[in-house]
């Protein structure tokens, strides 16, 4: 039976959410990981070895010793490739393990899975690579890790490759037509920045920090959406 006065714990604590990057990740690196998963930048690998450190470490209190990239090729089902944390050593000892490398990329057998026609068979060759903007879980003992599918050649063969990028086109649609209206007046730009710190300190938000600590370089990225009367 499910205790209820414990479900505003129990809910979602088997997954790598902002709340445990913020309080486990170094700041700088919690910063990091959300400008990508933000603005789609490169993440270095430097930030993906300490955030695979980090999501080891948690995973493995929680109970995990394997990890998988788990992604949605197109078959109507979901697809898994599992790995250990273990790694033996010379000694007859073993090391627990989880690299950067290893949280953003991954290379299932493509062939197993519809390409619709892309390549032969033997030419088969297909790459899962970590998104952030999904968070990370444990299930049955093993860490799930969000990825996309694609080949080589950069082409889908999952259904969440597709999903992303057509957002990420819509999102620079968008922008170009927000460009266009702009923020200029000062009362709106005054009214802006009180929000802002009301908002950083209720929440002590590091995003509007950041924001207030550079305000005027960020007043171009703020647009003023007023609804037809």
């Amino acid at each position: 039976m499910i205790d209820a006065s414990k479900l505003t714990e129990q809910f979602g604590c088997l997954v790598f959410s902002d709340k445990i990057m913020k309080e486990r990740l170094p700041k700088d690196i919690y910063k990091a990981v959300h400008k990508t998963i933000e603005k789609g930048t490169h993440l270095e690998l430097d930030v993906a070895n300490t955030v695979a450190a980090v999501m080891k470490e948690w995973a493995i209190e929680n109970g995990a010793t394997h990890f998988t990239h788990w992604f949605q090729p197109m078959t109507g089902l979901t697809a898994e490739k599992h790995d250990s944390f273990i790694s033996p050593t010379g000694d007859g000892q073993i090391l627990m393990e989880f690299s950067g490398k290893e949280l953003v990329k991954g290379e299932p057998d493509a062939s197993s899975f519809p390409s619709g026609g892309l390549r032969a068979t033997f030419e088969a060759r297909g790459y899962t690579a970590w998104d952030p903007s999904s968070p990370a879980f444990i299930k049955d003992g093993s860490l799930y890790i969000p990825t996309a599918f694609c080949s080589y050649g950069g082409e889908a063969l999952d259904k969440k490759t597709p999903l992303l990028r057509s957002m990420d086109a819509l999102s620079k649609e968008a922008v170009k037509i927000l460009n266009l209206l702009g923020l200029t007046e000062k009362a709106d730009i005054d009214e802006l920045k009180a929000i802002l710190k009301d908002y950083a300190k209720e929440t002590d938000s590091e995003y509007a920090k950041e924001i207030l600590s550079d305000f005027d370089e960020y007043i171009p990225n703020f647009k003023k959406i007023v609804p037809n009367k």
